[in-house]
């Protein structure tokens, strides 16, 4: 598992492990050989710098090599094992998408021709070439992860629990979020389904805008939301990475349903509800 470290690797090492799985971190920063993956039978890739920092030139560079050169060495790394590992799962964002206002968006609608579009592109491509290996792959599309004590939604509650919350420019944009407990099980479902591969959008199957999100979490911590923060101040604050958090991307995780997957958690009352008791 390569970003074992991370808030998403972290928890989903401590569930592979409780079922049975013996989970081998590698850490791509410091290079990977065949000899890291020698033995594996499921490589997972979620290594990535993080996306949450102002876009300048040097963050840009670690945004893309992370994901793109770091997937190109994985890969490579792959290719010189004695016997292919059975699966590859590599992570991806719904950024990818960029912002489409209220039209649905499956696997199969385009990806955006901005810096995350491209990147996520670029990314997924160096993952699917595991497949010349007979690897099979799955490429996982991250909506926003929440879970307890780490990921986007630790930022978010110091303000909201003080009754400062708000929402982020108009509301209006779609937020598309997945509960860590479904990210989970989605990836050990992946892992089981021999015959499922290609792109899975790794969201829950109902989105909402980032103004009902706001009445949610200000629900669940007991707490008014009523100090809005405009998308002008988010562009001072942030530049270009603002758009993370104004872009509207309404989500749906069509692949995984139609294989079968069941959520646990598809809507967020009872998600936010879950992660904050």
């Amino acid at each position: 598992m390569t970003g074992a470290s991370g808030f998403v690797g972290a928890h989903l090492t401590q569930a592979l492990e409780r079922q049975g799985h013996d989970i081998r971190p590698v850490d791509l920063r410091k290079g990977v050989e065949t000899a890291d993956l020698e033995g594996c039978e499921t490589v997972v890739n979620l290594a990535g710098e993080p996306v949450a920092q102002r876009w300048t030139d040097q963050a840009r560079e670690r945004i893309r090599g992370s994901r793109v050169d770091g997937t190109r060495a994985l890969v490579r790394a792959m290719a010189g094992l004695s016997r292919p590992a059975q699966l590859l799962i590599s992570a991806s964002a719904v950024g990818c998408y960029g912002s489409r206002g209220d039209e649905i968006l499956t696997e199969d609608s385009t990806l955006a021709d901005d810096f995350l579009g491209r990147v996520a592109s670029d990314w997924e491509r160096e993952a699917h070439r595991a497949e010349d290996l007979g690897t099979r792959v799955a490429i996982m599309r991250f909506g926003v992860v929440l879970g307890p004590h780490g990921g986007a939604l630790k930022k978010m509650l110091a303000p909201f629990r003080l009754g400062m919350g708000g929402r982020l420019g108009s509301g209006e944009q779609w937020m598309s979020w997945i509960h860590l407990d479904d990210l989970i099980a989605m990836i050990s479902f992946l892992m089981v389904e021999s015959t499922v591969r290609g792109v899975f959008n790794a969201t829950a199957p109902h989105p909402v805008t980032n103004a009902v999100f706001t009445h949610e979490l200000a629900h669940a911590v007991h707490r008014p939301a009523i100090v809005p923060v405009p998308g002008f101040a988010l562009k001072i604050l942030l530049g270009e990475m603002a758009s993370v958090l104004l872009n509207s991307q309404r989500v749906v995780p069509q692949a995984a349903v139609r294989a079968g997957f069941e959520f646990r958690y598809p809507e967020i009352g009872a998600a936010l509800v879950d992660v904050l008791k």
